[in-house]
Protein backbone atom coordinates (compact mmCIF):
# COMPACT_ATOMS: atom_id res chain seq x y z
CA UNK A 1 0.00 0.00 0.00
CA UNK A 2 1.50 3.85 -1.09
CA UNK A 3 1.75 5.84 1.90
CA UNK A 4 -0.99 8.18 1.62
CA UNK A 5 1.11 11.20 3.44
CA UNK A 6 3.61 13.28 1.51
CA UNK A 7 4.95 15.45 4.44
CA UNK A 8 3.75 15.03 8.30
CA UNK A 9 5.51 17.16 11.63
CA UNK A 10 4.59 16.45 15.09
CA UNK A 11 5.43 19.56 17.17
CA UNK A 12 7.92 20.69 14.89
CA UNK A 13 9.99 23.68 16.73
CA UNK A 14 12.35 26.10 15.84
CA UNK A 15 14.33 28.33 18.07
CA UNK A 16 16.52 31.42 17.60
CA UNK A 17 18.40 32.56 20.97
CA UNK A 18 14.78 33.19 22.96
CA UNK A 19 12.39 33.20 20.20
CA UNK A 20 10.48 30.76 18.60
CA UNK A 21 10.20 31.08 14.71
CA UNK A 22 7.94 28.01 14.62
CA UNK A 23 6.40 26.92 17.52
CA UNK A 24 4.86 23.27 17.73
CA UNK A 25 4.14 22.49 14.01
CA UNK A 26 2.10 19.60 13.99
CA UNK A 27 0.12 18.98 10.04
CA UNK A 28 -0.12 16.32 7.48
CA UNK A 29 -0.01 16.53 3.65
CA UNK A 30 -1.53 14.04 1.47
CA UNK A 31 0.08 12.98 -1.81
CA UNK A 32 -0.63 15.07 -5.58
CA UNK A 33 -2.54 17.93 -3.20
CA UNK A 34 -1.24 21.47 -3.55
CA UNK A 35 -0.75 22.61 0.31
CA UNK A 36 -1.01 26.10 1.08
CA UNK A 37 0.95 27.54 3.40
CA UNK A 38 -0.09 31.18 4.43
CA UNK A 39 1.73 33.71 6.88
CA UNK A 40 2.32 37.24 7.43
CA UNK A 41 6.18 38.29 6.90
CA UNK A 42 7.97 36.84 9.89
CA UNK A 43 5.31 34.30 10.51
CA UNK A 44 7.75 31.24 10.06
CA UNK A 45 7.41 30.10 6.51
CA UNK A 46 10.90 30.09 5.08
CA UNK A 47 11.94 28.45 8.49
CA UNK A 48 9.45 25.94 7.78
CA UNK A 49 10.21 24.96 4.91
CA UNK A 50 13.99 25.13 5.23
CA UNK A 51 13.57 22.41 8.14
CA UNK A 52 11.63 20.51 5.91
CA UNK A 53 14.15 20.28 3.03
CA UNK A 54 16.90 19.36 5.15
CA UNK A 55 18.30 22.99 5.66
CA UNK A 56 17.86 23.69 8.57
CA UNK A 57 17.89 21.46 11.73
CA UNK A 58 14.78 21.62 14.28
CA UNK A 59 15.26 22.40 18.15
CA UNK A 60 12.70 20.20 18.83
CA UNK A 61 10.10 18.06 17.28
CA UNK A 62 9.99 15.64 14.13
CA UNK A 63 9.12 15.69 10.54
CA UNK A 64 9.41 13.01 7.92
CA UNK A 65 8.96 14.26 4.31
CA UNK A 66 8.67 11.62 1.35
CA UNK A 67 8.82 8.92 4.10
CA UNK A 68 12.45 10.40 5.01
CA UNK A 69 12.81 11.61 8.17
CA UNK A 70 14.17 15.07 7.60
CA UNK A 71 17.19 15.19 10.79
CA UNK A 72 18.53 11.70 10.15
CA UNK A 73 17.63 11.13 6.43
CA UNK A 74 18.96 13.88 4.41
CA UNK A 75 20.74 12.46 1.97
CA UNK A 76 17.72 10.16 0.96
CA UNK A 77 15.49 13.05 0.94
CA UNK A 78 17.25 15.02 -1.58
CA UNK A 79 16.48 13.44 -4.58
CA UNK A 80 12.72 13.10 -4.07
CA UNK A 81 12.10 17.16 -3.45
CA UNK A 82 12.09 20.34 -5.71
CA UNK A 83 13.07 23.31 -3.89
CA UNK A 84 11.92 26.95 -5.78
CA UNK A 85 13.00 29.43 -2.96
CA UNK A 86 12.46 33.55 -4.39
CA UNK A 87 16.39 33.56 -4.90
CA UNK A 88 17.36 32.31 -8.56
CA UNK A 89 20.83 31.92 -8.20
CA UNK A 90 21.30 31.22 -12.07
CA UNK A 91 24.38 31.03 -14.39
CA UNK A 92 23.62 34.17 -16.18
CA UNK A 93 25.88 34.13 -18.99
CA UNK A 94 25.25 30.48 -19.73
CA UNK A 95 22.01 29.34 -21.77
CA UNK A 96 19.01 27.74 -20.23
CA UNK A 97 20.12 24.83 -21.45
CA UNK A 98 24.03 24.88 -20.56
CA UNK A 99 22.18 25.84 -16.77
CA UNK A 100 19.70 23.02 -16.56
CA UNK A 101 22.50 20.56 -18.51
CA UNK A 102 24.64 21.36 -15.65
CA UNK A 103 22.11 20.48 -12.77
CA UNK A 104 20.99 17.62 -14.66
CA UNK A 105 24.50 16.13 -14.29
CA UNK A 106 24.47 17.04 -10.19
CA UNK A 107 20.77 15.11 -10.02
CA UNK A 108 22.43 12.17 -12.29
CA UNK A 109 19.04 13.10 -14.63
CA UNK A 110 18.70 11.51 -18.32
CA UNK A 111 20.12 14.45 -20.82
CA UNK A 112 16.91 14.06 -22.55
CA UNK A 113 15.24 15.30 -19.62
CA UNK A 114 16.39 18.95 -20.07
CA UNK A 115 14.46 19.03 -22.92
CA UNK A 116 11.42 17.95 -21.39
CA UNK A 117 11.45 20.11 -18.53
CA UNK A 118 12.36 23.63 -21.06
CA UNK A 119 9.12 22.48 -23.03
CA UNK A 120 6.79 21.90 -19.59
CA UNK A 121 7.81 25.67 -18.41
CA UNK A 122 7.74 27.26 -22.74
CA UNK A 123 10.93 27.45 -22.78
CA UNK A 124 12.47 25.16 -25.31
CA UNK A 125 12.44 28.38 -28.13
CA UNK A 126 14.64 30.36 -25.78
CA UNK A 127 16.76 27.50 -24.47
CA UNK A 128 20.29 28.55 -26.51
CA UNK A 129 19.86 31.90 -24.71
CA UNK A 130 21.80 33.23 -22.52
CA UNK A 131 19.58 34.07 -18.75
CA UNK A 132 20.82 37.42 -18.60
CA UNK A 133 18.56 38.47 -21.65
CA UNK A 134 15.83 36.44 -20.05
CA UNK A 135 12.82 38.69 -18.34
CA UNK A 136 12.34 37.60 -14.22
CA UNK A 137 9.42 35.80 -15.58
CA UNK A 138 11.19 33.53 -18.04
CA UNK A 139 14.12 32.99 -15.19
CA UNK A 140 11.50 31.76 -12.68
CA UNK A 141 9.90 29.42 -14.87
CA UNK A 142 13.56 28.11 -15.48
CA UNK A 143 13.84 27.67 -11.85
CA UNK A 144 11.26 25.69 -11.85
CA UNK A 145 12.28 23.38 -14.82
CA UNK A 146 15.66 23.11 -12.97
CA UNK A 147 13.78 21.86 -9.65
CA UNK A 148 11.80 19.31 -11.75
CA UNK A 149 14.86 18.04 -14.01
CA UNK A 150 15.15 15.02 -11.22
CA UNK A 151 10.97 14.38 -10.84
CA UNK A 152 10.71 15.31 -7.56
CA UNK A 153 7.95 13.60 -5.52
CA UNK A 154 7.36 16.84 -3.95
CA UNK A 155 7.75 20.58 -4.89
CA UNK A 156 8.09 23.07 -2.40
CA UNK A 157 7.22 26.80 -3.90
CA UNK A 158 8.44 29.42 -1.73
CA UNK A 159 6.60 32.83 -3.11
CA UNK A 160 6.57 31.41 -6.86
CA UNK A 161 4.78 34.37 -8.56
CA UNK A 162 5.76 37.38 -6.66
CA UNK A 163 6.51 40.17 -8.75
CA UNK A 164 5.73 38.71 -11.89
CA UNK A 165 3.24 39.90 -14.58
CA UNK A 166 -0.91 38.28 -14.84
CA UNK A 167 0.44 36.22 -17.73
CA UNK A 168 3.35 34.61 -16.00
CA UNK A 169 1.63 33.67 -12.38
CA UNK A 170 -1.08 32.35 -14.60
CA UNK A 171 0.79 30.07 -16.33
CA UNK A 172 3.01 28.96 -13.07
CA UNK A 173 -0.07 28.50 -11.12
CA UNK A 174 -1.32 26.44 -14.33
CA UNK A 175 1.62 24.54 -14.38
CA UNK A 176 1.20 23.73 -10.17
CA UNK A 177 -1.86 22.62 -10.75
CA UNK A 178 -1.07 20.39 -13.89
CA UNK A 179 1.72 18.86 -11.57
CA UNK A 180 -0.25 18.05 -8.97
CA UNK A 181 -3.05 16.43 -11.34
CA UNK A 182 -0.15 13.99 -12.55
CA UNK A 183 0.52 12.97 -8.93
CA UNK A 184 3.28 15.52 -7.61
CA UNK A 185 2.68 16.83 -4.26
CA UNK A 186 3.03 20.94 -4.02
CA UNK A 187 3.80 22.94 -1.11
CA UNK A 188 2.80 26.69 -1.66
CA UNK A 189 3.48 29.58 -0.21
CA UNK A 190 2.13 33.17 -0.96
CA UNK A 191 0.94 36.21 -0.05
CA UNK A 192 -1.70 36.18 -3.02
CA UNK A 193 -4.28 35.09 -1.16
CA UNK A 194 -6.65 35.08 -4.58
CA UNK A 195 -4.02 32.56 -5.65
CA UNK A 196 -3.91 30.66 -2.90
CA UNK A 197 -7.87 30.06 -3.26
CA UNK A 198 -7.74 29.24 -6.57
CA UNK A 199 -4.96 26.62 -6.53
CA UNK A 200 -4.89 25.14 -3.06
CA UNK A 201 -6.75 21.86 -2.16
CA UNK A 202 -6.00 22.99 1.78
CA UNK A 203 -4.31 26.05 3.45
CA UNK A 204 -2.42 26.38 6.47
CA UNK A 205 -2.45 29.89 7.93
CA UNK A 206 0.66 30.05 10.40
CA UNK A 207 1.32 32.98 12.64
CA UNK A 208 3.66 33.87 15.33
CA UNK A 209 5.10 30.21 14.53
CA UNK A 210 1.90 28.24 14.96
CA UNK A 211 -0.70 27.10 13.57
CA UNK A 212 -3.87 29.46 13.64
CA UNK A 213 -6.56 27.67 10.81
CA UNK A 214 -6.28 24.95 8.52
CA UNK A 215 -8.82 23.38 6.41
CA UNK A 216 -9.98 24.03 2.46
CA UNK A 217 -10.56 27.09 1.59
CA UNK A 218 -14.03 26.80 1.09
CA UNK A 219 -14.59 25.73 4.52
CA UNK A 220 -12.43 28.13 6.13
CA UNK A 221 -14.79 30.78 3.96
CA UNK A 222 -17.52 29.34 5.00
CA UNK A 223 -16.62 29.33 9.09
CA UNK A 224 -15.65 33.13 8.50
CA UNK A 225 -19.35 34.04 6.80
CA UNK A 226 -20.95 32.97 10.39
CA UNK A 227 -19.82 36.21 11.86
CA UNK A 228 -20.38 39.80 10.46
CA UNK A 229 -18.80 39.43 7.23
CA UNK A 230 -22.03 37.81 4.56
CA UNK A 231 -19.69 36.56 1.60
CA UNK A 232 -16.19 36.09 3.38
CA UNK A 233 -12.79 36.24 0.83
CA UNK A 234 -9.70 34.25 1.85
CA UNK A 235 -7.88 37.45 2.49
CA UNK A 236 -10.95 38.31 5.28
CA UNK A 237 -10.33 34.97 7.07
CA UNK A 238 -6.64 35.70 6.38
CA UNK A 239 -6.41 39.24 8.44
CA UNK A 240 -9.06 37.51 11.02
CA UNK A 241 -6.90 35.09 12.02
CA UNK A 242 -3.49 35.93 11.31
CA UNK A 243 -1.16 39.15 12.06
CA UNK A 244 -1.39 39.40 16.34
CA UNK A 245 2.48 40.51 16.12
CA UNK A 246 1.27 43.71 13.67
CA UNK A 247 -2.09 44.24 16.28
CA UNK A 248 0.21 44.31 19.19
CA UNK A 249 2.49 47.24 18.03
CA UNK A 250 -0.83 49.11 16.43
CA UNK A 251 -0.82 48.49 12.70
CA UNK A 252 -4.31 46.89 12.76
Amino acid sequence: MVESIAIRTEGLTRKFGKTRAVDGLTLSVHRGEIFGFLGPNGAGKTTTIKMLTGQLRPTSGRAWVAGCDVVVERQALKPRIGVVFDSQNLYMRATARENLSFYARLYGAPRARVDDVLALVGLQDRARERVSAYSNGMAQRLVIARALLHQPEILFLDEPTRGLDPHVARQIRALAARLAREGTTVFLTTHDMEEADQLCDRVAMIDLGRIAALDTPERLKAAQGEGAIPEPTLEDVFIARTGKALAANGFM
